[in-house]
């Protein structure tokens, strides 16, 4: 592993380990406290240490972003001192085989979107789907998913660079906050996700030019990536502000594609005879007029 990318993931490390400490206090770790004097936020070193089972000089190097050759009974006992949920200790794994040069796996990610996949869209009539990457990147919808994400396709960002990015267009287009409802957790999710895949994907030189990007650009996306955390994308409800139908509370699920390494199916299913269900239907009727969205295989 070259010195950077060594330098990358200790900094990665001390900060995840360092920022999941700071949020735990010792009441909620079940410590009792002396004296009412603390300098430090959430946890000291030594009680993680005590938690976790292991010496204060041990956990100290894990905290400076040594996690090479940590076994999985240490990353164990570290996951539940912190008390990381899934996410985060799916995260801890990620670090440690990024810092172990025996463990490090290539991380392959399929930059076109099968045929087979696009025809799949195709047929998905009646529900927006689209394709991306782990980068948000779009890289095929159905004609519904781009009538739907219109206002991110119509987006002056993309005019000239492409392909569209949802994460370009949340952090960079100030219509972004007029289509996501609830910015604030949009927000907040898509660098959650993006920091999971620093994790599995930390020598991905595309993500990393984003992540710089982004930070650069954006304060409300450098203030987010600071604080370390992490999620994962699978379901839930996205509420959307559509120019042409109006707010949408659309329930969404997004499936890996196992034969397409870093893809992403996402749909969404709104449940009949609600209020988004009718919107989708005058959404896909003006789709079908030949005046909207193109198709994924355009």
């Amino acid at each position: 592993m070259a010195d950077r990318d060594k330098k990358g993931v200790a900094a990665e490390v001390r900060e995840f380990l360092s920022t999941r400490r700071a949020r735990i206090t010792p009441d909620q770790a079940g410590l009792p406290v002396y004296g009412g004097n603390r300098r430090v936020a959430g946890l000291r070193r030594e009680e993680v240490a005590l938690l976790a089972g292991m010496s204060v000089d041990y956990y100290v190097r894990l905290e400076r972003g040594n996690l090479s050759g940590a076994s999985d009974s240490v990353l164990e006992s570290l996951a539940h001192a912190l008390q990381l949920d899934e996410a985060e200790r799916t995260h801890l794994y990620d670090l440690a085989r990024a810092a172990t040069p025996s463990g490090r796996r290539a991380t392959v990610t399929a930059s076109r979107v099968r045929p087979t996949i696009l025809r799949l869209l195709d047929s998905m009539t009646d529900v927006p789907a689209y394709v991306r990457n782990a980068r948000f990147d779009i890289l095929a919808a159905n004609t519904l998913g781009r009538a739907l994400y219109a206002p991110l396709f119509d987006s002056p960002l993309f005019a000239q660079r492409g392909p569209v990015n949802s994460a370009r267009f949340l952090f960079l287009d100030p219509a972004s906050k007029d289509f996501w409802v609830d910015w604030d957790k949009g927000a907040d999710d898509s660098v959650a996700f993006l920091r999971t895949e620093t994790g599995r994907a930390p020598h991905d030189k595309a993500l990393t030019d984003l992540i710089g990007e982004l930070t650069t650009r954006s304060e409300d996306f450098a203030h987010r990536w600071a604080r370390h955390d992490v999620k994962f994308h699978r379901s839930g409800v996205k509420n959307l502000h559509h120019p042409l139908v109006g707010d949408l509370a659309l329930p969404y699920e997004a499936m890996d594609l196992p034969s397409d390494p870093g893809l992403r199916l996402n749909f969404y299913t709104p449940e009949p005879d609600t209020p988004a269900r009718e919107a989708l239907g005058l959404l896909a009727a003006w789709s079908g007029t030949g005046s909207a969205a193109p198709t994924a295989n355009d």
